[in-house]
Protein backbone atom coordinates (compact mmCIF):
# COMPACT_ATOMS: atom_id res chain seq x y z
CA UNK A 1 0.00 0.00 0.00
CA UNK A 2 1.66 3.10 -1.06
CA UNK A 3 0.04 6.30 -0.24
CA UNK A 4 0.34 9.90 -0.19
CA UNK A 5 -0.99 12.38 2.52
CA UNK A 6 -1.79 15.59 1.05
CA UNK A 7 -2.40 18.97 3.11
CA UNK A 8 -1.10 22.51 3.79
CA UNK A 9 1.19 22.76 6.00
CA UNK A 10 0.18 22.32 9.76
CA UNK A 11 -2.18 19.97 8.31
CA UNK A 12 -0.37 17.21 10.63
CA UNK A 13 0.56 14.96 7.61
CA UNK A 14 4.06 13.91 9.51
CA UNK A 15 2.49 13.22 12.71
CA UNK A 16 -0.10 10.56 10.48
CA UNK A 17 2.88 9.39 8.94
CA UNK A 18 4.34 8.40 11.92
CA UNK A 19 1.31 6.74 13.07
CA UNK A 20 1.69 4.54 10.18
CA UNK A 21 5.05 3.65 10.56
CA UNK A 22 4.63 2.67 14.04
CA UNK A 23 1.15 1.05 13.60
CA UNK A 24 1.62 -0.36 10.30
CA UNK A 25 5.33 -0.69 9.84
CA UNK A 26 5.17 1.06 6.44
CA UNK A 27 7.94 3.54 5.35
CA UNK A 28 8.03 7.72 5.66
CA UNK A 29 9.93 8.92 2.49
CA UNK A 30 10.51 12.69 3.29
CA UNK A 31 11.82 14.65 0.84
CA UNK A 32 13.83 16.77 3.26
CA UNK A 33 15.02 13.48 5.55
CA UNK A 34 16.30 12.09 2.49
CA UNK A 35 18.24 15.18 0.79
CA UNK A 36 19.84 15.46 4.63
CA UNK A 37 20.95 11.85 4.29
CA UNK A 38 21.96 12.09 0.77
CA UNK A 39 24.33 15.47 1.70
CA UNK A 40 26.56 12.69 3.38
CA UNK A 41 26.18 9.91 1.43
CA UNK A 42 29.20 10.30 -0.74
CA UNK A 43 27.05 8.89 -4.01
CA UNK A 44 27.20 10.87 -7.21
CA UNK A 45 23.82 11.87 -6.29
CA UNK A 46 24.39 12.50 -3.06
CA UNK A 47 27.48 15.47 -4.18
CA UNK A 48 25.29 16.79 -6.35
CA UNK A 49 22.53 17.46 -3.72
CA UNK A 50 25.61 18.96 -1.12
CA UNK A 51 26.87 21.05 -3.65
CA UNK A 52 23.43 22.66 -4.96
CA UNK A 53 22.31 23.05 -1.03
CA UNK A 54 25.27 24.42 0.25
CA UNK A 55 25.34 26.86 -2.60
CA UNK A 56 21.82 28.00 -1.05
CA UNK A 57 20.33 26.59 -4.52
CA UNK A 58 17.03 24.47 -5.04
CA UNK A 59 17.33 21.09 -6.01
CA UNK A 60 15.49 19.91 -8.90
CA UNK A 61 12.52 17.72 -9.02
CA UNK A 62 15.05 14.88 -11.37
CA UNK A 63 17.25 14.93 -8.02
CA UNK A 64 14.22 14.29 -6.12
CA UNK A 65 12.84 11.38 -8.26
CA UNK A 66 16.81 9.88 -7.88
CA UNK A 67 16.79 9.76 -4.40
CA UNK A 68 13.27 8.32 -4.34
CA UNK A 69 14.32 5.51 -6.81
CA UNK A 70 17.50 4.86 -5.03
CA UNK A 71 15.36 3.81 -2.18
CA UNK A 72 12.77 1.74 -4.24
CA UNK A 73 15.58 0.31 -6.06
CA UNK A 74 16.79 -0.46 -1.97
CA UNK A 75 13.80 -2.44 -1.60
CA UNK A 76 12.35 -0.07 1.38
CA UNK A 77 8.65 -0.19 2.01
CA UNK A 78 8.09 -3.70 1.68
CA UNK A 79 4.88 -2.85 3.54
CA UNK A 80 3.75 0.43 2.41
CA UNK A 81 5.20 3.93 1.62
CA UNK A 82 4.61 7.40 3.17
CA UNK A 83 5.46 9.79 0.20
CA UNK A 84 5.98 13.09 2.63
CA UNK A 85 6.18 16.04 0.94
CA UNK A 86 6.53 14.94 -2.61
CA UNK A 87 4.33 15.48 -4.87
CA UNK A 88 4.21 19.11 -4.58
CA UNK A 89 3.50 20.68 -7.97
CA UNK A 90 1.59 18.63 -11.20
CA UNK A 91 4.72 18.24 -12.82
CA UNK A 92 6.43 16.49 -9.64
CA UNK A 93 2.82 13.88 -9.85
CA UNK A 94 3.75 13.26 -13.22
CA UNK A 95 7.54 12.04 -12.36
CA UNK A 96 6.36 10.08 -9.23
CA UNK A 97 3.74 8.54 -11.44
CA UNK A 98 6.14 7.78 -14.46
CA UNK A 99 8.44 5.91 -11.64
CA UNK A 100 6.15 4.43 -9.84
CA UNK A 101 5.10 2.55 -13.39
CA UNK A 102 8.80 1.71 -14.45
CA UNK A 103 8.99 -0.02 -10.91
CA UNK A 104 6.00 -2.29 -11.43
CA UNK A 105 4.29 -0.03 -8.24
CA UNK A 106 1.30 1.00 -7.99
CA UNK A 107 0.25 4.67 -6.00
CA UNK A 108 -3.22 3.25 -4.00
CA UNK A 109 -4.45 6.08 -2.39
CA UNK A 110 -3.75 10.12 -2.07
CA UNK A 111 -5.46 11.29 1.21
CA UNK A 112 -6.29 14.74 1.50
CA UNK A 113 -6.20 16.51 5.13
CA UNK A 114 -9.04 18.93 4.86
CA UNK A 115 -8.58 22.05 7.05
CA UNK A 116 -11.03 24.68 6.27
CA UNK A 117 -9.43 27.28 9.05
CA UNK A 118 -6.52 28.94 7.82
CA UNK A 119 -5.82 30.82 11.30
CA UNK A 120 -6.12 27.48 12.73
CA UNK A 121 -3.34 26.15 10.58
CA UNK A 122 -1.44 29.36 12.02
CA UNK A 123 -1.92 28.42 15.24
CA UNK A 124 -1.34 25.39 15.26
CA UNK A 125 2.37 25.69 13.83
CA UNK A 126 2.94 29.24 15.71
CA UNK A 127 2.96 26.26 18.91
CA UNK A 128 4.37 23.69 17.53
CA UNK A 129 8.08 22.19 18.87
CA UNK A 130 9.91 19.25 18.67
CA UNK A 131 12.33 16.80 20.70
CA UNK A 132 15.52 17.19 19.57
CA UNK A 133 16.30 13.76 20.42
CA UNK A 134 13.68 12.18 19.00
CA UNK A 135 11.49 14.25 17.24
CA UNK A 136 8.31 13.69 18.64
CA UNK A 137 6.15 16.77 18.28
CA UNK A 138 4.47 19.03 21.16
CA UNK A 139 2.71 22.24 20.91
CA UNK A 140 2.28 25.12 23.18
CA UNK A 141 -1.13 24.54 23.93
CA UNK A 142 -2.72 21.28 22.76
CA UNK A 143 -0.27 18.76 23.19
CA UNK A 144 2.40 19.59 26.14
CA UNK A 145 4.63 16.66 27.57
CA UNK A 146 3.26 15.13 30.64
CA UNK A 147 6.23 16.37 32.56
CA UNK A 148 7.09 19.39 31.80
CA UNK A 149 10.59 19.63 30.22
CA UNK A 150 10.97 16.43 29.44
CA UNK A 151 9.94 14.66 26.45
CA UNK A 152 6.99 11.62 26.71
CA UNK A 153 8.94 9.39 24.29
CA UNK A 154 12.68 9.09 25.23
CA UNK A 155 13.54 11.00 28.40
CA UNK A 156 14.87 14.08 26.44
CA UNK A 157 15.02 17.34 28.21
CA UNK A 158 16.18 19.05 24.83
CA UNK A 159 13.34 20.64 22.43
CA UNK A 160 13.99 22.74 19.67
CA UNK A 161 11.50 24.73 17.06
CA UNK A 162 12.21 25.54 13.44
CA UNK A 163 12.78 29.32 12.56
CA UNK A 164 10.30 29.04 9.79
CA UNK A 165 7.49 27.79 13.13
CA UNK A 166 5.95 31.42 12.50
CA UNK A 167 2.29 33.05 11.98
CA UNK A 168 4.15 34.89 9.18
CA UNK A 169 6.15 32.30 7.21
CA UNK A 170 3.07 30.19 7.86
CA UNK A 171 0.72 32.25 5.75
CA UNK A 172 3.52 32.82 3.15
CA UNK A 173 3.80 29.09 3.10
CA UNK A 174 -0.02 28.39 3.04
CA UNK A 175 -0.06 30.96 -0.14
CA UNK A 176 2.85 28.55 -1.92
CA UNK A 177 0.35 25.38 -1.26
CA UNK A 178 -2.65 26.60 -2.80
CA UNK A 179 -0.88 28.14 -5.75
CA UNK A 180 0.92 24.91 -6.66
CA UNK A 181 0.41 22.25 -4.33
CA UNK A 182 -3.49 22.24 -3.91
CA UNK A 183 -4.31 21.45 -8.04
CA UNK A 184 -2.98 18.01 -6.80
CA UNK A 185 -6.46 17.35 -5.56
CA UNK A 186 -8.04 17.94 -8.95
CA UNK A 187 -5.62 15.69 -10.18
CA UNK A 188 -5.58 12.62 -8.15
CA UNK A 189 -9.60 13.21 -7.87
CA UNK A 190 -9.50 12.70 -11.60
CA UNK A 191 -7.80 9.69 -11.64
CA UNK A 192 -10.09 8.04 -8.93
CA UNK A 193 -6.96 7.67 -6.13
CA UNK A 194 -8.41 10.73 -4.13
CA UNK A 195 -9.57 10.30 -0.72
CA UNK A 196 -10.88 13.25 1.19
CA UNK A 197 -10.65 13.11 5.67
CA UNK A 198 -11.07 15.95 7.56
CA UNK A 199 -8.07 16.79 9.43
CA UNK A 200 -9.18 19.52 11.97
CA UNK A 201 -9.98 16.70 15.24
CA UNK A 202 -8.17 15.44 17.25
CA UNK A 203 -4.98 13.25 16.72
CA UNK A 204 -6.79 9.72 17.23
CA UNK A 205 -9.76 10.90 15.70
CA UNK A 206 -7.70 12.03 12.04
CA UNK A 207 -5.76 8.75 12.46
CA UNK A 208 -8.90 6.74 12.48
CA UNK A 209 -10.06 8.10 9.01
CA UNK A 210 -6.43 7.92 7.97
CA UNK A 211 -7.12 4.06 8.35
CA UNK A 212 -10.61 3.65 7.19
CA UNK A 213 -9.26 5.82 3.97
CA UNK A 214 -6.46 3.08 3.57
CA UNK A 215 -8.58 0.02 4.20
CA UNK A 216 -11.04 1.34 1.80
CA UNK A 217 -8.89 1.04 -0.89
CA UNK A 218 -7.54 -2.11 0.08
Amino acid sequence: MNIILLGPPGAGKGTQAQKLVAERGMVQLSTGDMLRAARTSGTDLGDQVAEIMDKGGLVTDAIVIGLIEEQLDAGVGANGIIFDGFPRTLGQADALGRLLLSKGKTLDAVIEMKIGDDEELVRRVSGRYTCANCGAVYHDQTRKPAKEGVCDACGSTSFKRRPDDNAETMRTRLLAYYKDTSPLIGYYYAKGSLRSIDGLGEIDAVAAAVAGAIDSTS
